[in-house]
């Protein structure tokens, strides 16, 4: 198999949003770190590690809240729903809503991305509650 095969067939899309939330975190970091790149400033080794750490955490954040969207959207499907139906909207309205509101009024994406996940944790537990009381009020009555 030719080597630009292999390659092709081991990279995926995906890969390149984990190299953006690394760049991501890692350069907000420095940034912070240089209070801007007004002036050049001496990259050390503890800013290094710092940056690299940081760069991590923010894929790792990324898999985890893409890769918990994706399952809960994946199993509401497996369980006969449709990716347009209210209950499956409504968390993640919640979760987008509470992510705009609160980076609208404090202008900490870090904040605003904690906040929106919470929202939507909490919704979908609620709609979750609230359909297997209907679901089982439906199935009482019949």
């Amino acid at each position: 198999m030719p080597l630009h095969r292999r390659v092709s067939d081991r990279l995926r899309p995906w890969y390149l949003l984990d190299v953006l939330a690394f760049l991501f975190g890692a350069s907000s970091t420095l940034w912070r770190a240089a209070d801007g790149f007004g002036e050049l400033a001496v990259l050390t080794p503890l800013a290094a590690v710092t940056a690299g750490a940081s760069g991590l955490f923010a894929v790792v954040v990324l898999r985890f809240t893409v890769g918990n969207l994706w399952a809960y959207a994946v199993e509401y499907a497996n369980a006969g729903g449709q990716w347009t139906d209210l209950p499956f909207l409504v968390p993640v309205g919640s979760g987008l809503a509470g992510l705009l509101l609160t980076y609208a009024t404090t202008s900490n994406l870090g904040a605003a991305a904690w906040a929106g996940f919470w929202a939507f944790v909490v919704a979908a537990g609620v709609v979750a509650a609230a359909v297997s009381l209907a679901v089982g009020y439906s199935e009482a009555s019949a």
